[in-house]
Order: C-alpha cells, then sequence, then structure tokens
C-alpha cells in the first residue's frame, strides 16, 4: 500500500549500480532513469569517458534527478567497491574462472537476502562495446548472467541495468504477481440478475421475429442462456448488457431515442414499477413525455 513504512524501505537504499568506463552521457541518463523506476539510488562511474557531471546524462534522466545529483566518480574499480561487502559481476559471455552464476530471479533474491542482513552490495556493468574484461570480473564474488539469445546477446547498458533493477524490485514485494494497482472490484450478478438478461433479450428477439422455425426455439433460447452464463457477469456487466438491449429494442431508425417514449419502453417501465409494488394510477401509466411533452429516456 502506498505511503506505508514497507513502502518507504523498498524505495530506498539497495545494491550500488557501478558502471565501469561508461561512454555516452545518454546512456548514464537512462541508467539514472531506469534505477529509479525501480527504487535504487546509488550509481557509480568508473573514469566515464566524457568526464562528469553531464547535461546530456541529466536530460537523459527524465527527472531522475536524485540519482544524477548523487553520482560518484572513482579512477578505478577498486576503488568503486572498496566498501562493499558482496558484488556481482554482469557479462553475456562465459568466463574461465571458478565463480558461481546466476540467473537474475536468483541474484535479485540473493541482494534482498544481504540487503535485510545490512550488507552492502553492488552490480557491476561494463562498457557499452565490450563489457567488462577478466580482471574486471575477478574483483565480483559471483557473475549474473541473463537468459538472452546467444546469437544475439549484447544488451544495452541501460536494458541491463533495467532487467537487474526490476528483480531488485520485485524481490522486495510481498507477493513476485503483486502489481501498483488494481482493477475494480467486481461482485458476480446475482442469478436473478442473470435472469432478468435472459427474459429480456429473449422478449426483444422474440418480437422482432428471431426465433425462426417457431420449433427450434427451445434450442435456441438453450445455446442463448449457455453463451451468456459462460463469462461469470459481474452485476455492473449485466446492467451494460441490459442497457444496450434496451436501446436496440426500444428505439429504431423509424423511432429513435429523442423522438419519443415507445410504448413498449412505457409498458415494461409499467411493468417494473408493479413489481416492485408500487401503485398503479392513470397518471404513471402515460408515457412521460406524454405528460410533459418531453422527449423521454430509458
Amino acid at each position: 500500500m502506498a505511503g506505508t513504512e514497507h513502502d518507504r524501505i523498498l524505495m530506498t537504499g539497495g545494491p550500488a549500480i557501478v558502471l565501469v568506463e561508461p561512454q555516452l552521457g545518454e546512456n548514464i541518463g537512462m541508467v539514472a532513469r531506469a534505477m529509479a523506476n525501480f527504487g535504487l539510488s546509488e550509481l557509480r562511474l568508473v573514469k566515464p569517458r566524457d568526464g562528469w557531471p553531464s547535461e546530456k546524462a541529466r536530460a537523459a534522466a527524465s527527472r531522475a534527478d536524485h540519482v544524477i545529483d548523487n553520482v560518484a566518480v572513482f579512477d578505478d574499480l577498486s576503488s568503486a567497491i572498496a566498501d562493499l561487502t558482496f558484488v556481482f559481476a554482469t557479462t553475456a559471455r562465459t568466463r574461465d574462472n571458478f565463480k558461481p552464476v546466476r540467473g537474475p530471479v536468483e541474484a535479485g533474491r540473493a541482494l534482498r537476502t544481504r540487503f535485510i542482513a545490512g550488507q552492502k552490495t553492488g552490480i557491476l556493468f561494463g562498457r557499452e562495446r565490450f563489457g567488462l574484461d577478466n580482471e574486471e570480473v575477478g574483483l565480483a564474488d559471483e557473475i549474473v548472467t541473463f537468459p538472452v539469445n546467444p546469437a544475439f546477446a549484447s544488451l544495452n547498458i541501460a536494458q541491463a541495468v533495467l532487467l537487474m533493477a526490476y528483480e531488485w524490485m520485485k524481490s522486495g514485494l510481498e507477493s513476485e504477481t503483486q502489481t501498483a494497482f488494481t482493477g475494480p472490484e467486481m461482485r458476480p450478478a446475482e442469478k436473478a440478475d442473470l435472469m432478468g438478461l435472459f427474459n429480456h433479450l429473449e422478449e426483444a428477439l422474440e418480437v422482432r421475429g428471431y426465433f425462426r422455425p417457431a420449433a427450434k426455439k427451445p434450442k435456441m433460447v438453450d445455446n442463448l442462456r449457455a453463451v451468456l452464463t459462460r463469462p461469470g457477469f459481474a452485476g455492473a456487466e449485466i446492467k451494460v448488457l441490459r442497457g444496450v438491449v434496451a436501446s436496440l429494442d426500444y428505439f429504431s431508425p423509424k423511432e429513435p431515442r429523442g423522438a419519443g417514449y415507445p410504448q413498449r419502453k412505457a409498458r415494461a417501465d409499467q411493468a417494473t414499477r408493479d413489481d416492485e409494488g408500487r401503485p398503479s394510477s392513470v397518471a404513471s401509466r402515460t408515457p412521460r413525455n406524454e405528460r410533459q411533452g418531453g422527449s423521454g429516456d430509458e
């Protein structure tokens, strides 16, 4: 729930994102934006090619200014990770070493566990052109790699950060299927409402000669009810369908809505009032537009 203590914790802290020799300010900015999307805020740069600060990075960050404003720049990777206790290195290539290799889901959960334990962690991302070299991977504790198409395995640096940031965020949710918002609560329709739709539709079709030949009407009615029963309509949806049927049933090109109050509509309204136990009177049986001179509506 927005505004809770759980959300405050979820949206702060987390692993540091370390970019090794990033080349373009625009890429750094897009990394910052991806981090902000999923609750990460600590960005570290190792020897950015075009220097720092970068207005191009700020523009590409799309208002992730809190990330850009707190960027830390280092001369070498060893300095950038000196205060961290656990580091993942991202790579798409097989490496000749003895390091464990995890997928992004497992890596996100591992980072969350260490974060809860109070450890400072980080994720290394390499250069746009060729990623991390073996020596840099050697400084990490474990490797994380993505299940990509082996024939086209290279990811844009911002995309790679986005994938890991997403898994970090997801690992902190109460349920991995949790969403930021939900659809409206839909209460299942009562059978009486569904029967009302059946009867209304069947009456409208009967008037228009749909059930032909007459001998097939029972089977045709069964088919209609089977179709309308299958979706499991909510009460609000039944009301929408009743409105559609009413419009098609009571109005026509020759007698369009607004041109008058159809007699069949008047009789249906009167039957509804009688069913609800309201007193019937001469006045109530008179269509509204005839009493008031208006067009009337359903």
